[in-house]
């Protein structure tokens, strides 16, 4: 089959690789219908994350038909629509049992490099890392799905492709962002980010009741689908982000704060961006954590941060005086995706949100590694990137 396989910093090919296989009898095998490009992605793109090798497949946001059931799968046949979590759950574990899919404690195949990075493991991940299980992914013609009785996401037959497929990680992962700010119905909530997951948290705070939502990038055409979505915006190349929400918020300061941006900030003339950079270029850390030092700063006393945006491993100069003194609550995680679909998959099929509004640009494989410059540099007004294998 084809798929598209990283073989180093900056170098995504698609390549010819061997179909997968039934491995176990909870398996599954799906005929990739649609799949995308994430901006988590491009942490591997550009080798921030350890624990790539060359030849692995790439992509966590995928769906497709069953072709194939292992004997012990009772919960899928073939012919089956589904939509496959980024997340890998046995739905038996304690931590499945609670609701916390993503850190599942039994789907990480290498479980121990992830006890000693992180000092747990997490559920393994669809082409994230052999930290988390080193697992192809579905950027490819056909998928493995492990755990695929537990693992999956059946939608119907009749509603596109386009609608469904994001229910694998942004939408939920946006929805999380702002489920776990408890939004109030006064409340102003500060995004930073106005990417995919951005987008998807900007919709789900105003779906949530918030009274107003300020999203924060320097892209003219994500400034304006966060309009468009309801959101006031701050271009951050023109405004220093702080002062203009003190200013928007008479001094106070957004109750909530979002970091949709996760471990690649950027900032514009800013030393502490500048000391990252140079910090990162001679290995003594790992993340920028730009985003993260300004949400501390300007979010009101007594209020929430949450992040899905996605780190990878050290950061450096965290303001942790003024989070404590200030009482924040600081709330992250990967996604525990299955605990929001069904709520999600309701929403969409009442018409309260159709996620494919963010989707820019749909091309073949073929066209996958041309693509993930596009979408890295934001070029072409690139947003979203569909594949159809």
């Amino acid at each position: 089959m084809k798929a598209l396989v990283w073989h180093g910093t900056a170098d995504i090919r698609c390549d010819t690789v061997p179909d997968p296989r039934i491995e176990d009898g909870r398996d599954a095998i799906i005929k990739v219908t649609a799949c995308a490009i994430c901006g988590s992605d491009l942490h591997l793109y550009d080798h921030f994350m350890p624990g790539m090798k060359s030849g692995d497949i790439m992509g966590h946001e995928t769906m497709g038909e069953v072709v194939e059931v292992g004997r012990d799968n009772t919960a899928l046949k073939v012919g089956d629509r589904i939509v496959v979590p980024f997340t890998i759950t046995c739905g038996q574990c304690d931590q499945c049992r609670r609701g916390n899919f993503s850190v599942c404690e039994r789907s990480n195949r290498n479980r121990k490099l992830a006890e000693t990075a992180f000092g747990h493991t997490t559920a393994g991940l669809f082409g994230y890392t052999h930290l988390t299980g080193g697992y192809p992914g579905g950027q490819a013609e056909y998928l493995r799905v492990p755990f695929a009785d537990a693992t999956h996401i059946k939608v119907p037959h009749g509603v596109s492709d386009e609608t469904l497929l994001f229910l694998s990680d942004i939408l939920p992962t946006g929805w999380q962002g702002a489920v776990q700010c408890d939004i109030q119905p006064e409340d102003t909530v500060a995004i930073w980010g106005c990417g995919p997951v951005g987008q998807m948290a900007i919709r789900s705070a105003i779906l949530l009741g918030a009274k107003r939502v300020i999203a924060i990038d320097r892209v003219p055409e994500r400034l304006a689908m966060a309009r468009a979505g309801g959101a006031e915006t701050i271009d951050f190349s023109q405004d220093n982000v702080v002062s203009r929400l003190n200013d928007m918020t008479g001094g106070k300061g957004p109750e909530k704060c979002i970091d949709s941006v996760g471990l690649e900030a950027h900032a514009t003339g800013s030393l502490d961006s500048m000391y990252d950079r140079v910090k990162q270029a001679m290995m003594l850390e790992t993340d920028r954590a730009h985003v993260l030092r300004e949400m501390i700063y300007v979010c009101r006393p007594a209020g929430v941060l949450s992040v899905p945006g996605v780190y990878g491993g050290l950061l450096d100069k965290i303001p942790f005086g003024a989070m404590m003194n200030k009482g924040l609550t600081l709330r992250t995680g990967q996604t525990h995706v299955n605990r929001w679909t069904g709520d999600l998959l309701r929403r969409i099929e009442e018409g309260q949100i159709d996620p494919s509004f963010v989707i820019t640009h749909t091309v073949g494989l073929e066209d996958g590694p041309a693509m993930y410059r596009t979408f890295r540099d934001k070029q072409d007004g690139c947003i979203k990137v569909v594949i159809k294998p």
